[in-house]
């Protein structure tokens, strides 16, 4: 099949989104299906990618680490008509959504939408922050899955949430896959020893983004809460954001400064490595729809101490494979740490291996089967539009412009937020012959020149 993905964000950054559509398009290609991705050009993005089509874009959208892809009238229609795309698949709603939409529309090509976020646990990144602008947020996503051919969750948790919402629209779970031979087997000392921590001490670790909708300030407090009661534990965390001085001041009020390691992002080996090293991994965010680190520590054979919460709960169960904690409080959450810690020799072992069999259902090849499955069923079905669909969208997406006024920003900041140096960033790679016969190196303002 060719399968055409569309995302906001994309790599240089690091979090679910990214990873659920990296692993997803490297086990298709290695089916032998074709994968396109269109990205916007953000700072950083690799010079040496190939099957991605990079759009102009703001840059740093409202002072966040995201950006915002411009309409562009003759790139896509030339991508549709060389590449061909069976499916177009979305991760957002919003912006590179709305692109989605239209070129389903407009080359009857099914569209498949994945709920990846739980988006009202994300309205700090939003520039009118509100009730009134939550419940149009939520009925704007619940009309767009409802306007699209089938939305994939990650959770079941998730679906049930969605069907309570209003989406009619047929919702079948996919977990994101994860590599689990990747992460079977780590250097543990070789960590401890880089980052100076005892050969014996207790780690907790955490792997994430560091910013507010992780929970990371009810998570760094339970954690150096417990690391005053146990001088031979530290807190290893892998990740960059936001949150991270917010992080270093708790620990440096509670007096565990010097057993908190900001190790920031890893990745590869060093990744793998940092999950093994660990005796527990902590988890405290309420905004998962799936939460894909808690997958890899336990393919790592780490047990999780998790809050209970949409997409956590089909992967953390209490006394099995770690423990959930279902009242937001810190001391429930050091007491679980405790408790998770303080079993026997055979029980955490047997802890470990009940985190790795959980993981088995989270293959990747298991998941990317799963999700051409769904392919193959929507693309056997002739595709048309709703005309009352596109009504029902256009209408939502208007009331939501004129509440909060975003597009009307974005449209002022345009020329002054546009990153200067990406001028020169090309915007598309060619794939190694395949599919597109454009110049391999094709930048911004040539293109806008065309």
């Amino acid at each position: 099949m060719k399968i055409l993905m569309m995302t906001n964000t994309y790599a240089p950054m690091v979090g679910g989104i990214e990873q659920s559509i990296h692993s997803f398009t490297a086990e298709f290609e290695r089916l032998g299906h074709e994968v396109f991705i269109v990205a916007p050009v953000c700072a950083g993005m690799p010079l040496d990618e190939v099957g991605v089509i990079r759009l102009r874009a703001i840059q740093k959208f409202n002072k966040s680490d995201f950006s915002i892809a411009l309409p562009m009238s003759n790139l896509l229609p030339e991508l549709m008509k060389t590449f061909a795309p069976d499916i177009i698949h979305c991760h957002h709603p919003f912006w590179m959504g709305d692109i989605a939409v239209r070129l389903s529309s407009e080359y009857h090509i099914p569209l498949i939408f994945t709920y990846h976020t739980m988006f009202e646990q994300h309205m700090h990144y939003l520039p009118v922050q509100n009730e009134a602008t939550k419940r149009f947020i939520l009925d704007l996503f619940t009309g767009y899955a409802n306007m699209v051919t089938q939305v994939i969750v990650p959770s079941e948790s998730v679906r049930v949430i969605l069907k309570e919402r209003g989406v009619t629209t047929p919702i079948e779970v996919v977990p994101t896959g994860v590599d689990l031979k990747k992460f079977a087997k780590g250097d543990w000392k070789s960590i401890r020893e880089r980052f100076g921590i005892p050969q014996k001490a207790v780690i907790i670790g955490y792997i994430g983004r560091l910013a507010i909708e992780k929970n990371l300030e009810f998570l760094a407090r339970s954690v150096a809460q417990y690391l005053k009661k146990n001088v031979k534990a530290h807190f290893l965390v892998g990740g960059n954001g936001p949150l991270k001085e917010m992080i270093e001041k708790i620990f440096e009020e509670q007096g565990a400064r010097d057993r908190l390691h900001l190790v920031g992002v890893l990745k590869g080996q060093d990744l793998v490595d940092c999950y093994h090293a660990m005796d527990i991994f902590a988890f405290a965010s309420l905004s998962e729809t799936q939460g894909i680190v808690l997958v890899e520590a336990m393919a790592a054979g780490v047990p999780v101490v998790a809050m209970d919460a949409p997409g956590v709960r089909e992967v953390v169960k209490n006394g099995y494979n770690g423990r959930l904690v279902f009242v937001d409080n810190k001391n429930n959450f050091t007491a679980a740490l405790s408790w998770c810690l303080k079993r026997s020799s055979q029980e955490i072992e047997q802890m470990k291996i009940n985190a790795k069999a959980t993981t088995k259902e989270f293959a990747i090849d298991l998941c990317a089967a799963k999700m051409i499955k769904v392919y193959k069923n929507v693309s056997r079905h002739e595709h048309a539009w709703s005309e009352s669909k596109i009504t029902a969208w256009v209408s939502l997406s208007d009331k939501l412009k004129s509440e909060w006024g975003m597009f009307k920003n974005m449209m002022h900041a345009g020329g002054a937020a546009m990153d200067p140096e990406s001028s020169e960033v090309p915007v598309i790679r060619k794939t190694e012959g395949k599919f597109l016969d454009l110049p391999r190196l094709l930048s911004l303002r040539e293109w806008s020149a065309r």
